[in-house]
C-alpha cells in the first residue's frame, strides 16, 4: 500500500472539505432563508449530485482510455472551489441550485480517476482500510469545516455570504498536496486494445451491486432534510447553531468509524459491512419521525453518522475489487453516475413529501426503500448473483 499517496490525496479531500462543508453545514439554512420550499432544498440536494454523477461515466473513461489521472482530479477541485466563492453573491435559490451544480460537477471530474488512484494505491487485502483513511481525512476536515462555522457564527457574528466566501479561498488549497501525488502506473504494459464503455464488458456480479446501490440511493435523500428536521426544535436564537452542531456530530462519527469499517469490510467482507450500513439507514430514518428530544436527535445524528461509514467508501472499495482494472475508473464512474441518477429522485420525492405531508411521509419513504434495499441485496447474494 503506497500510504504516501493514500494520505496526500486524503490531505486533498481534508481541505477541500473543510471548505465544502463550511457550505454544506448551513446550505439548507441559507435556501430557506431566501424563500425556498422543500421541493428547492429536495432539486438542490439532488441535481447537483446527478448531474456530476452523469459526468463521471465520462471523466472516468476519459481518465482509463488517455491514462491520466491527476488532470481530472486538479480539473474537479478547481471547479468546486470556484463555485463555492462565487455562491456568497447568490441572491435566489434558483442561482444556489445553478452554482451548486457547478460544484458537483467539479467533484464528477475528479471522482472516478481521485478513487482509480486511491485503488492503484493499495492492493485487495488493504483497499478497505486505504479507502477508510482516505474518508477518515475527508471527514476530519468536515468536522473542523462545520465547527469553523459554529464558531463564526455563534462567537463572532458571521452570515451567510462571508461565510461562502471563506469557504472558497480555503478550498483553492487543496490543490497544493496534488503536486506531490505520483501517478499510478496502472498500465504496466502497453495496452493495445480499444477500451469500450459497454456495460456488457463488466461482470455480472458488479451490475448486480450497482442496481442494489442505485436502489438505495432512492431512499439516500440529502442530508438536508435531516438538517431541517432538527431546526424543528430550536427557538430563533438556536435556529441557526444547534443544528450546525448536529452537522459536527454526524461528521465526527463519519470521521471516527471510517477506518474501522474500512478494516472491517477488509476482515469480514463489503458485503456484510454495506448491509448493516444499508439497515443503520433504514432504522435512523424511522426513528427520525418520533425524535422528541436534543438528547435523541444527538443519537439518531450518531447514526447517521454511522450509517456513512459504513456504505460510502466501503461503496466505493468494492467496486474497485469486482472491476477489471483496466476500465477501474470507467466502472467507478458508472457506479457514481448511476446512483448519482437515483439521488435527484429521492431527494425530489422527500420535498414533495415534506411539502404535502410534513417529515413523517418523508422519512417513512426513506425507511421503505432502504429496507427494500437490505432484502433485494440479501435475496442477490442468496442467489450467488451478488
Amino acid at each position: 500500500m503506497d500510504r504516501l499517496n493514500i494520505y496526500l490525496l486524503g490531505l486533498v479531500s481534508f481541505i477541500n472539505d473543510i471548505g465544502s462543508k463550511m457550505v454544506l453545514a448551513v446550505l439548507p439554512l441559507f435556501i430557506h432563508a431566501i424563500g425556498g420550499t422543500g421541493v428547492a432544498i429536495g432539486l438542490v440536494g439532488g441535481l447537483g449530485e446527478t448531474i456530476a454523477s452523469l459526468f463521471k461515466v465520462f471523466a472516468g473513461h476519459l481518465s482509463d482510455k488517455w491514462k491520466k489521472r491527476k488532470p481530472f482530479v486538479f480539473a474537479g477541485y478547481g471547479l468546486a472551489a470556484f463555485s463555492k466563492l462565487l455562491l456568497a453573491f447568490a441572491t435566489t435559490w434558483p442561482l444556489v441550485l445553478v452554482l451548486r451544480s457547478a460544484e458537483r460537477f467539479g467533484k464528477g471530474i475528479r471522482q472516478p480517476a481521485r478513487d482509480a488512484l486511491l485503488a492503484a494505491s493499495t492492493t485487495k487485502q488493504t483497499r478497505g482500510k486505504g479507502f477508510g483513511i482516505h474518508r477518515a481525512l475527508d471527514s476530519g476536515g468536515a468536522i473542523l469545516g462545520s465547527v469553523l462555522v459554529l464558531i463564526l457564527f455563534w462567537c463572532f457574528g458571521f452570515g451567510f455570504r462571508q461565510v461562502f466566501l471563506i469557504a472558497g479561498i480555503v478550498s483553492f488549497f487543496s490543490l497544493v498536496p496534488l503536486f506531490l501525488v505520483k501517478e499510478e502506473k496502472f498500465f504496466r504494459k502497453r495496452q493495445t486494445e480499444k477500451l469500450t464503455l459497454t456495460l456488457s464488458s463488466f461482470p455480472t456480479v458488479l451490475k448486480a451491486f450497482i442496481l442494489v446501490a442505485s436502489v438505495f440511493a432512492l431512499a439516500n435523500f440529502s442530508y438536508m432534510f435531516f438538517i431541517l428536521r432538527s431546526q424543528q426544535f430550536f427557538a430563533k436564537g438556536f435556529a441557526t447553531v444547534m443544528p450546525i452542531l448536529m452537522y459536527v456530530i454526524y461528521n465526527s462519527v463519519a470521521t471516527l468509524f471510517a477506518v474501522p469499517a474500512g478494516i472491517l469490510s477488509d476482515t469480514f467482507g463489503r458485503k456484510k459491512v454495506l448491509a448493516i450500513g444499508y439497515l443503520l439507514f433504514s432504522l435512523t430514518s424511522l426513528a427520525f419521525i418520533y425524535v422528541n428530544s436534543l438528547l435523541t436527535m444527538s443519537i439518531l445524528f450518531f447514526f447517521y453518522g454511522l450509517f456513512f461509514a459504513f456504505v460510502d467508501a466501503n461503496e466505493r472499495a468494492f467496486v474497485s475489487d469486482i472491476a477489471n482494472e483496466k476500465l477501474r475508473a470507467t466502472a467507478l464512474g458508472v457506479f457514481h453516475a448511476s446512483t448519482g441518477l437515483a439521488l435527484l429522485p429521492a431527494s425530489i420525492i422527500a420535498g414533495l413529501l415534506l411539502d404535502l405531508f410534513g417529515f413523517t411521509a418523508t422519512f417513512l419513504y426513506g425507511f421503505s426503500v432502504s429496507l427494500f434495499t437490505v432484502l433485494l441485496f440479501a435475496v442477490l447474494s442468496k442467489l450467488k448473483i451478488l
